[in-house]
């Protein structure tokens, strides 16, 4: 099954799940779906919202709890967390807010907070707002995206005809001009001879 089918059938409830785990290719398809008419935009908004800060939040008290004895038993990925660790420490509220738009580093972000000693009270506080704007962000571009594609859309139907004689054309002077080329230069090789 296809996410827009997950989507039509579960619902907001798909959305919730989807966005929890990761979420943006969900929420784009679930905004486009409430331009369509199938979910309520706000909705949709809501359960991003509810999903991605539960999803981060949970992330985080993971991190909280088992962080350092999770990084010591995968030494693979300290390099990797301690990169996570030295900017988080010279921007911490700018990472908190934006890992969510950060393609590579979205879903370990909020454990590497976790694992750092970071205050849980602010990062709730700071993960709240900044699900909210990415939900906000994505949940719009796709209702967005479904805009366009439905102006595009109603231009092709309206101007469909124009479209189909152009096309028409530009196929008739390219098989005429292929056909003269074809025929001039037969002919100049039989005046050759």
């Amino acid at each position: 099954m296809t996410l827009e089918g997950l989507i039509v059938q579960y619902g907001y409830l798909a959305l919730f799940i989807g966005t929890y785990i990761e979420g943006e290719t969900i929420l784009i398809i679930a905004g486009y779906l409430a331009q369509d008419g199938m979910l309520d935009l706000t909705l949709v908004i809501l359960a991003a919202w509810l999903g991605s800060f539960a999803g981060d939040q949970t992330f985080f008290f993971i991190g909280h709890f088992k962080g350092v004895r999770f990084l010591d038993r995968h030494p693979g990925m300290k390099n990797n967390a301690a990169k996570a660790f030295r900017l988080l420490h010279r921007n911490q509220i700018a990472v908190i807010l934006g890992f969510r738009f950060l393609y590579g580093i979205r879903n370990v972000t909020p454990f590497i907070v976790g694992s750092s000693g970071f205050n849980p009270i602010r990062f709730l506080f700071l993960n709240c707002l900044g699900a909210l704007v990415w939900a906000i962000t994505f949940a719009s571009f796709g209702y967005n995206l479904g805009n366009v594609a439905e102006n595009i859309l109603d231009d092709v139907e309206e101007y469909e005809k124009t479209i189909l004689a152009m096309i028409c054309v530009t196929a008739l002077i390219w098989f005429l001009w292929l056909n003269r080329r074809g025929k001039g230069g037969l002919h100049d090789e039989e005046t050759a001879d």
